[in-house]
């Protein structure tokens, strides 16, 4: 997190940086250039004098001699060159060469001759390669006779730019290293309490009631968040501890007055008529106490499933292991086929309750609700997805599908089949309490995975589809997985 963090401030840093730097490089360049220019100014200028009075008097020698050593020491050609612009005096070879690379020679020996002093030309910019122009009349006014010209190679100069220009980048990166030198451990210091509730949320949006975050590190508004946080988890964990203990206590405290009360009513049973409406009363009483029994039954063992929380790895091939043997028998005695299409070697979360209990209750509503002749369970690999924990996006997810070719639910009913309670019209008269589809999905989502109702297997007589459930797990790492075994969840 901190290193977005640093990629906000970073580059803000650079253009701030910039913003002072590029107008300070373009000033230094320019003084660099206005100095040489500066230079060359002087240089022609003394050689204009020493020209006007030569050219009176016609003693050139000393001139000549003059431009020559001045050429042979700066490597700079000076010329004297008359109106026609025909050199009189100075090297006219070096001078030639120099002036045919330069197209802005013309205007400014034209306006030097015309008496007026030239402005620098050329670009200071270091990669451009133009040299520098100067010329000073000979003479003043309409008493002009000539120029003196040098064609400066600006090379030097611009090397001199270049090490200005590094040793201000050099400069500019000292605060820009001081800033992450800084901001690193500051950011991580003030960003850690973040990056601690977002892990605390993440555990506890897979069941995890018990994480903390820790309320002494980092600045003073994040701690007090981090306690904030903390006083609204003990809240909503003494909140849940006190609904589980609810229902734990009211469906155990039940079952005894209950089943009295079962008892009582079937000792009814020798003294009522073989027919009658006593007996259609009895018979309907002691349905209706069993279905109670079985409620109760299914509420204790949500309570104390529900309070398990924790997911953890488990090898899908020792989970089967365990269950298809008795699978086969069940779906055998109910005279249906129980086909197995699992690839060996699958890894993976297991819900808390464990996977076992929650494929038992997905194979026992096949068995009891579907009317089903075939059932088959089979597991593949699919990419990440809306099953994946953190972390295990990229692995994928494990989705093991319990699929029949009996009634099915229309898609209505299956997005209403994981509610608490529910149960299809068809039903009705089936033994069960509605719980067991929402439970396995509470758990199944508490492993960071996805309970998904599907359309099954096609139908025998071709009327359409069967029902599946598709359980959707974490690929979990290599490593030793504990045995599978856990108490099964309610029958529904």
């Amino acid at each position: 997190m901190h290193r977005r963090l640093l990629v906000v401030l970073v580059p803000l840093a650079v253009l701030l940086v910039a913003a002072l730097g590029v107008p300070l490089s373009v000033t230094v360049a320019e003084r660099e250039m206005q100095e040489t220019y500066v230079d060359r100014l002087n240089d022609v200028g003394r050689f204009a004098s020493l020209a006007e009075t030569a050219l009176s008097t016609g003693r050139t020698a000393a001139l000549q001699q003059e431009l020559a050593r001045y050429h042979e020491l700066y490597g700079i050609p000076a010329a004297v060159i008359d109106t026609s612009g025909r050199i009189l005096l100075g090297p006219a070879g070096a001078y030639g060469k120099a002036a045919r690379t330069e197209p802005a020679l013309p205007r400014i020996v034209t306006a030097a001759l015309a008496g007026g002093r030239s402005e620098p030309s050329g670009e200071w910019a270091p990669w451009d390669d133009s040299a520098l122009v100067v010329a000073e009349p000979v003479g003043r006014d309409s008493q002009v006779v000539g120029a003196v010209v040098t064609i400066s190679d600006l090379s030097k100069t611009r090397r001199r730019i270049l090490v200005r220009w590094a040793q201000l980048a050099g400069l500019g990166l000292l605060p820009l290293v001081a800033l992450v030198a800084v901001a690193w451990p500051v950011s991580a210091w003030v960003l850690r309490p973040v990056r601690e509730l977002d892990v605390a949320s993440s555990r506890i949006s897979r069941g995890d009631l018990t994480i903390r975050a820790d309320a002494e590190a980092g600045p003073v508004e994040l701690r007090r968040l981090a306690e904030s946080f903390n006083i609204m988890m003990d809240a909503v964990e003494n909140a849940v501890q006190r609904q589980r203990a609810f229902v734990s206590d009211a469906s155990h405290q039940l079952r005894n007055p209950l089943t009295s009360l079962r008892l009582a009513v079937e000792s009814l049973e020798p003294h009522l008529r073989p027919t009658g409406q006593g007996r259609q009363a009895y018979d309907v009483a002691v349905d209706e106490l069993k279905a109670m029994q079985r409620l109760l039954n299914s509420l204790q063992a949500s309570a104390r499933m529900e309070s398990i929380r924790t997911a953890s790895p488990v090898d899908l091939d020792a989970v089967l292991a365990t269950r298809v043997d008795r699978w086969r028998a069940l779906t055998a005695t109910a005279g249906q086929t129980l086909a197995v299409d699992v690839p060996p070697g699958l890894r993976l979360l297991e819900p808390p309750g464990g996977l076992g209990s929650v494929l038992d209750e997905l194979i026992s509503n096949a068995l009891r609700l579907s009317d089903a002749r075939v059932v088959e369970v089979s597991a593949r690999v699919l990419p990440g997805g809306a099953g994946a924990a953190d972390g295990d996006a990229a692995a994928g997810v494990v989705a093991i599908a319990v699929r029949d070719d009996g009634q099915g639910l229309d898609p209505a009913e299956r997005a209403q089949a994981l509610r608490r309670f529910w149960r299809s019209p068809r039903h009705q008269n089936v033994p069960g309490t509605g719980l067991g589809l929402a439970i396995c999905a509470d758990l199944v989502g508490a492993a960071g995975g996805e309970l998904r109702l599907e359309e099954g297997l096609p139908r025998p007589d071709g009327s359409g589809h069967g029902f599946s459930a598709v359980v959707a797990l974490p690929v979990a790492p290599a490593g030793p997985a504990p045995g599978p075994g856990s108490p099964a969840p309610p029958q529904s």
